[in-house]
């Protein structure tokens, strides 16, 4: 998988008009990938989360698990380090490369491959206990037919049993009550930070501002937590449990991100 060499954002003349699922590719270059670890901060990240995902799935009795947005590899390195058998699968050729890399740095070897949500099947064989799905990724996918392929893609792949974790930002605060954010869990760099250019109904243009100066822009879809919980039973999903950063209660306004553990089956609690 090799990195291109492009060290420039692309988003034409006009931004705010880009509202494609295939542009994300573009947006994801290089020199945005290199400085993705200094704004999660994976120290910071990992003290945030605690054993969140892992107390999950060891409580389910889940093995298997299949990362379906592994970025540079911060959960999957994590629940390698958990004992899980994991795939680590994403879009982007450059975040898997440097996922590799980050593993490896580690002492752990990565099973990655380069697959498209929509037909992951194609490139993602057998079935999984589980499957994560976090950091914003799903809100990348701009049409409403992809956001069911896709998940119809994951439920597919899934066993009789399984579970899918999905996160999201909360949209429904930021277009309901305008940005305000903690950065206590997932965007944890110092001196790093990810706030919105751009909010209506249907674009959620960001800005990643690093120390250097550099600044990066992610074009994404503001899933409000209704729509996504219904996208999920309409996929044929039986239960939907959803968190706000990482707590059973709280009040609507207050997470920053919102984490929905749905279930195959009624069965698995």
């Amino acid at each position: 998988m090799a990195l291109t060499t492009q060290n420039k954002q692309d988003f034409g003349n006009d931004p705010l008009q880009v509202r494609d699922t295939e542009h994300y590719q573009k947006e994801y270059i290089q020199s945005f990938v290199e400085k993705w670890d200094s704004l999660i901060d994976w120290d910071a990240r990992s003290k945030s989360e605690g054993q969140f995902f892992v107390e999950i799935l060891k409580a389910r009795e889940k093995e298997k698990i299949l990362d379906v947005a592994t970025g540079t590899g911060f959960h999957s390195v994590q629940l390698l380090k958990a004992g899980f058998d994991v795939t680590s699968a994403d879009g982007n050729a450059e975040m898997l490369t440097r996922a590799f890399d980050n593993a490896r740095e580690k002492d752990l070897m990565l099973q990655t491959v380069h697959a498209d949500w929509r037909w992951l099947n194609k490139d993602v064989h057998g079935k999984y206990d589980a499957i994560v799905c976090l950091g914003n990724s799903f809100t990348h996918l701009f049409d409403e037919r992809d956001r069911q392929r896709a998940l119809a893609e994951f439920y597919a792949a899934l066993k009789y049993d399984g579970i899918l974790i999905i996160d999201q930002r909360n949209y429904d605060s930021i277009l309901d009550d305008g940005f305000s954010s903690k950065h206590t869990y997932y965007y944890c760099g110092d001196q790093v930070t990810a706030e919105p250019e751009h909010v209506d109904d249907s674009l959620a243009r960001f800005r990643y501002k690093f120390p250097d100066g550099s600044e990066f822009h992610l074009n994404m879809f503001p899933l409000r937590k209704s729509y996504m919980r219904n996208l999920l039973f309409g996929s044929g999903f039986q239960k939907v449990k959803t968190y706000g950063d990482f707590q059973e209660t709280y009040q609507e306004a207050e997470p920053d991100f919102f984490i929905h553990v749905a279930q195959k089956s009624y069965n698995d609690e």
